[in-house]
């Protein structure tokens, strides 16, 4: 594929992103960011009825055009292809760094790895889940630990007290 082809894509999927905005009855809530250059995405994962498929998966977020257009890539493909948790778990970064464009994202692969970094952190903790709850444990309502946006200050400072 040739790197204006590319570069068209990215700006497709960031300027009509797929598979975008809130989950309500999702599973897992999963935040990350790329503090480098303030990227955040969230994951909303509804796991399928035979936990080893998705039933539905979105993302919100805010961040450059690579970040951004990169979740939308990811789930997308996960989407079309109906991968497995696992397939999705074995899915190499350097992969995804080629399938949006080497020479494009090559100063940017934390950008570029966001969203499917992210993805295999809410699937770890889907399993995770799933795991305490066939042995009978009752998991521990930590939350995500991480607080974006106008109350961020405040609970860091709540949290150093």
């Amino acid at each position: 594929m040739d790197r204006q082809l590319q570069i068209q894509i990215l700006l497709d999927h960031y300027e009509r992103p797929r598979h975008r905005g809130k989950l309500q009855d999702a599973d897992v809530r999963m935040p990350g960011g790329n503090p480098g250059c303030g990227d955040v995405v969230t994951i909303h994962l509804k796991g399928a009825e035979d936990h080893s498929h998705i039933e539905d998966v979105t993302y919100e977020g805010e961040g450059c055009t690579i970040s951004m257009a990169a979740a939308s890539m990811i789930l997308e493909e996960v989407h079309e292809k109906n991968l497995t948790m696992d397939e999705i778990l074995r899915m190499d970064y350097n992969e995804m760094i080629d399938k949006l464009g080497r020479q494009i994202v090559a100063s940017r692969p934390k950008c570029a790895t966001l969203g499917l970094g992210t993805l295999k952190a809410a699937i770890r903790k889907y399993q995770k889940d799933r795991r305490l709850d066939a042995a009978g444990v009752e998991r521990p309502d930590d939350g995500d630990g991480l607080v974006f946006g106008e109350g961020a200050e405040a609970a860091a400072r709540r949290d150093g007290e």
